[in-house]
């Protein structure tokens, strides 16, 4: 497949966790930094974390930080966003992408997967 295909969303209860995914193809994966993005209702999309080719430079939306931990495994050509402590405000259509990838940006975000925190 050309998109990224996340999986892993759901329905959880404030300060619950859920385990997101992304699988992509090796050949493209493996040479691009990988980006998780939201996007909730009446809201423009944001980038929510980001994590370097290599996997070892990792950044945060603040209001993230502490709670998200982005990772990789480049031998299984994924992605992935643990997510702890969920609030409310989390609720969104989850995606991955190539953040440094104007192509990928542009023309190929995928279905996504729904994170909804609620009691």
């Amino acid at each position: 497949q050309l998109q990224m295909v996340e999986s892993g969303g759901g329905l959880v209860q404030p300060g619950g966790s859920l385990r997101l995914s992304c699988a992509a193809s090796g050949n493209i994966f493996r040479l691009n930094a990988v980006g998780w993005y939201r996007q909730a209702p009446g809201k423009e999309r944001e980038l929510v974390a980001r994590v370097s080719t290599d996997g070892i430079s990792r950044n945060y939306l603040d209001s993230v930080k502490g709670r998200f931990t982005i990772s990789r495994d480049n031998a299984k050509n994924t992605a992935y966003l643990q997510m702890n402590s969920l609030k409310p405000e989390d609720t969104a259509v989850y995606y991955c992408n190539y953040p440094d990838d104007f192509l990928y940006r542009a023309g190929y975000w995928g279905q996504g997967t729904q994170v909804t925190v609620s009691s």
